[in-house]
């Protein structure tokens, strides 16, 4: 089946992890054997050939570039210009990804509806479909550069990401969006972005949907009535975003599934964590809803972590084929199965890009 992936951080791992992503699998972690700099080496999920074996033809791939003020113990780049010198260092990679046929940027309904039928034929090594998604807007300068951005092809923004932002307070922190932070989404609001609410605290969630009237979803993002921490959202928040017409994006980092998972200590064996639990997440916002027409997959694989922190039945980006059969073992009927895999997320592009 066809799987749309709301949130890829492709870019980051090119560029900041030094993986090629046309290797294999095998191959980036056989390159990555013994290193201890990051969290997640020789355990990566991701590559172009485990996508397309996966039939995960279209994602939102991101840009991600922290700045950290001085008193911020976040890592991150020491300044807004640094932060987004980094973002075009991200976009130059996805756009040599494109010179070599690998990737192409879908920016608008013609392109998107010309790729899915691509996707349709069979045969062939087709490019990955990518749609530029900005996490955390502190590497916007100024409005000119959100501006500029646009004109690269961005469609999609996070106004934060964790700790406290130039626009808007992210997971861990507190705070609203202030003077700033509503200048930001008169911007998206006027370029017809889709606001992404993954990573708001609670009150610039809040204040974020009472300032802005455009289209919202959220990309990466489980419930916290499943697990307790303000990462998730409540169940307040997800009946905002739905009743806004939203999609949220399930993703399986399992420190968001799980509760009482304890970094570099708790396993996915050790916890039990499994697909299952990303079952759990989907069902949970389709109950909220009263149908199957605003959850679909996230899933933020190689964001930051990779084997030894996602669903032990997950070796690799290409194991989320399993999900159909689970959710039909669920009672899911094949039109929602589809719905949850690539249409909600679909029918949103679609219906916003008009």
């Amino acid at each position: 089946m066809f799987i749309f992936d709301a949130h890829l951080d492709l870019s980051m791992n090119a560029m900041e992890w030094n993986r090629d992503l046309t290797w294999s699998i095998a191959e980036i972690r056989k390159s990555e054997t013994g290193m201890k700099d990051l969290p997640g080496r020789a355990k990566n999920t991701v590559s172009f050939e485990a996508m397309r074996k996966g039939n995960i033809g279209l994602c939102m791939a991101t840009q991600i570039a922290r700045y950290t003020k001085k008193n911020n113990p976040l890592p991150g780049w020491k300044s807004p210009h640094q932060a987004w010198a980094q973002t075009q260092a991200q976009l130059a990679w996805y756009k040599t990804m494109e010179e070599i046929g690998e990737m192409v940027q879908i920016r608008n309904n013609e392109q998107l509806n010309a790729h899915l039928k691509l996707w349709e034929t069979k045969g062939g090594k087709k490019p990955i479909g990518y749609i530029l998604s900005l996490e955390g807007a502190d590497s916007i300068v100024t409005m000119d550069h959100l501006q500029k951005s646009y004109d690269q092809g961005l469609r999609a923004i996070g106004p934060a990401h964790y700790g406290p932002g130039t626009y808007a307070q992210g997971t861990d922190a507190t705070g609203g969006i202030g003077a700033k932070g509503k200048e930001l989404l008169k911007e998206i609001d006027r370029l017809g972005l889709i606001l992404d609410t993954t990573h708001l605290c609670d009150e610039s969630f809040w204040e974020t949907m009472k300032n802005f009237n455009g289209p919202v979803w959220a990309s990466h993002n489980n419930c916290r009535k499943l697990v307790e921490h303000n990462r998730q959202f409540s169940d307040e928040q997800i009946k905002e975003l739905i009743s806004r017409g939203a999609v949220i994006g399930v993703p399986l980092d399992a420190w968001m599934m799980t509760p009482n998972w304890i970094r570099g200590l708790s396993t996915p064996k050790g916890l039990g964590v499994t697909l299952h639990q990303m079952i759990d997440n989907i069902d949970h916002i389709c109950q909220l809803a009263g149908n199957d027409e605003h959850v679909g997959i996230g899933t933020d694989l190689d964001g930051g972590f990779g084997n030894e922190q996602c669903p032990s039945d997950l070796d690799t980006i290409a194991d989320l084929q399993k999900i159909p059969k689970m959710l039909q073992k669920r009672g899911y009927s094949a039109v929602a199965i589809e719905n949850i895999m690539h249409r909600n997320f679909l029918r949103f592009l679609q219906k916003t890009w008009i």
